[in-house]
């Protein structure tokens, strides 16, 4: 519970950059900070309970199916003889570290495999900051199931909403936007978890807003999953702090020099303040089918289809050409990749392995994938054409055949879009193929439905000790 000083206040803030209009911008940090406090789990809709159980699910699978990852490896190695108490554990394996240590690493591997779920709207990952952070959290400070869901779609919803604020500017820029709003995220869902009343609500989101993390030119490195790692760990550090009474600037999200003024050249407010308690943006997450950057999935779910549909193989199509959304090329337009993580930003890698093994797993994008001699032939035979009319979920791909046959296929909506969403039995066969590598069938089975289960435990940390390995 509460530890703050009476007056512990500090000093006062600089004022708030004035908006587009002329007018000073509403005090956004309290605001949040106010509902935060006060939001509880018997306030929250039915659907999106039900989303906050997909969406964990899905990051579960996701960090349980990467835990033994290059990336993952190097971390702990490099980090474990710095850690403090065994306090929380790594999923899918079986080291111990402080929660700190804990919510880095499971950052790292939730997001590895570039796998895990998306907030189209913004491209954020939502789930990785905040999960992260407060998994390790309950193993520290036991909380029911209950608590634990309210604070992870709280979580969620405060990134989605700050990222609403600030997209596409602040992305186009440069930031790894899962990076700088997961913070946020992360530094809620962990404050709701620790009890903080307003005060300290607004100083944990303050600590957040100085914490941003991500840059996009780490796409295609092992460095794109140290962003949600460190976003889940600077805010259940922020959230920590506050606790303790650690004061920040009051408005960390709206002055003149406060994060959002900073980081982005535009930013509506509204987008964070308008209907909270109303708008909850967990339902219009999404779950990916293709492991790989989300604007690839829909020239995979096309050349999946047309294979499918016509029986093709690489060695009888002459081209394959792509008219895409311009934020294809500009994320995705990696010719020649050298390794796995590199492919996943790959159109046309994509591409080429859609038609070759008519999937976008895991599998398709390891580093020998990459360089297969067959793999690079057909890559070498896709072109991508930006159409600016495109959305961002559609392509036209057009495959023209050695024989002088054309097959063309438009998708509108991707597999896994919010149109076209991937149904609870989809993930739970997706995290059976992430986690039954590592834990076997039956435990794969026992770990799927304790996630289901989630509301009616009495200690949700639990989980994570389920999702260790012996």
């Amino acid at each position: 519970m509460s530890t703050a000083p009476a007056a512990a206040h500090g000093p006062s803030s600089a004022p708030a950059a004035p908006t587009a209009s002329g007018s000073l911008p509403p005090p956004v940090t309290r605001i949040l900070a106010r509902h935060l406090a006060a939001a509880r789990y018997e306030d929250l809709q039915a659907d999106v309970r039900h989303e906050g159980l997909r969406t964990f699910l899905n990051w579960l699978g996701c960090a349980v199916g990467s835990a033994r990852h290059e990336a993952v490896s190097i971390a702990i190695d490099a980090l474990g003889p710095f850690s403090g108490p065994a306090q929380a554990g790594i999923l899918g394996r079986t080291e111990r570290m402080d929660v700190l240590h804990a919510a880095l690493i499971n950052g790292i591997s939730s997001h590895v495999f570039d796998f895990d779920d998306t907030h189209l709207k913004t491209v954020i990952h939502p789930a990785g900051p905040v999960a992260s952070a407060i998994l390790a959290l309950a193993e520290l400070k036991p909380v029911s199931g209950r608590d634990f869901l309210n604070a992870l779609i709280l979580g969620i919803d405060v990134e989605c909403r700050i990222g609403n604020a600030v997209y596409p500017d602040h992305y186009h820029v440069g930031w790894h936007i899962t990076g700088t709003t997961g913070v946020f995220g992360a530094a809620a869902a962990a404050g709701k978890l620790l009890g903080l009343d307003e005060q300290q609500m607004v100083w944990a989101l303050g600590l957040a807003a100085t914490q941003p993390v991500g840059l996009r030119e780490m796409f295609g490195t092992m460095t794109k999953s140290f962003h949600p790692g460190r976003a889940a760990q600077n805010g259940l550090t922020a959230a920590l702090l506050a606790q303790r009474g650690y004061t920040s600037s009051e408005q960390g999200i709206e002055a003149k020099r406060g994060w959002a003024n900073v980081t982005s050249t535009h930013r509506n407010y509204d987008e964070i303040t308008g209907d909270l308690g109303g708008r909850n943006e967990i339902l219009l997450n999404s779950y990916k089918p293709f492991a790989c950057g989300i604007v690839i999935h829909p020239a995979i779910d096309g050349c999946v289809q047309l294979r499918n549909e016509h029986g093709l193989v690489a060695e009888e199509i002459d081209r394959i050409a792509l008219k895409v959304h311009p934020l294809v090329l500009e994320l995705t337009g990696k010719k020649t990749p050298k390794t796995g993580l590199d492919g996943k930003f790959s159109v046309y890698h994509s591409a080429a392995v859609a038609i070759i093994d008519g999937r976008g797993g895991e599998p398709q994008y390891s580093d020998e994938r990459v360089r297969d001699p067959q793999v690079v032939a057909l890559r070498d035979r896709v072109t991508a054409e930006i159409d600016p009319a495109m959305p961002a979920d559609a392509v036209a791909v057009t495959v023209t055949l050695k024989d002088g046959r054309v097959l063309q296929k438009r998708v509108d909506h991707a597999i896994g879009s919010v149109a076209r969403p991937m149904t609870d039995r989809d993930l739970e066969a997706k995290f059976t193929d992430l986690v039954q590598p590592v834990h076997g069938g039956a435990g794969a089975a026992a770990l799927q439905r304790a996630c289901w289960d989630l509301e009616s435990m009495a200690d949700a940390g639990d989980i994570a000790r389920m999702a260790q390995t012996r």
